[in-house]
């Protein structure tokens, strides 16, 4: 499968159910939204992009491997299932595309990600996203 897959949320969960030992939900948002707006049950936070500069993670591909290696040991790291999750469904894109371009067999973008897109009165969780689906998630 070389190639970035997209996923709604709801399918997103249900392939990490079906498939617990050979795939990692990797939360991409900087670490202040990964902490205080919350995050997906079980999610591991690699952030893509992140304070204080907003500069791409230089060894976001190479942490990545080490989660996998780390999670999923009944299957070679490079065929494991990698599931991405950002704000709203953009960051990941580019991060999957990283990972592609890095080796990784099996990457999924959750389209919509944690939030969803703003509403007209630029609220998020309305439209879509994790939690909008009413899929598990906690915040510290």
């Amino acid at each position: 499968m070389s190639e970035l897959v997209i996923l709604s949320p709801t399918a997103a969960y249900q392939y990490l159910r079906d498939h617990p030992e050979t795939s990692v939900l990797i939360d991409i948002r900087s670490s202040m939204e990964y902490l205080f707006v919350g995050h997906p049950k079980g999610a591991v936070h690699i952030a893509w992009i992140d304070e204080p500069d907003w500069t791409i993670n230089p060894d976001f591909c190479q942490e990545v491997r080490r989660t996998v290696e780390s999670r999923c040991q009944q299957v070679d790291p490079m065929d494991a299932a990698i599931l991405l999750c950002c704000r709203s469904g953009k960051r990941t894109l580019d991060a999957g595309a990283a990972l592609v371009e890095a080796g990784q067999h099996k990457v999924m973008h959750i389209d919509e990600g944690f939030e969803g897109e703003r509403d007209d009165n630029h609220h998020r969780s309305t439209l879509g996203g994790w939690r909008f689906h009413g899929l598990p998630w906690e915040q510290c």
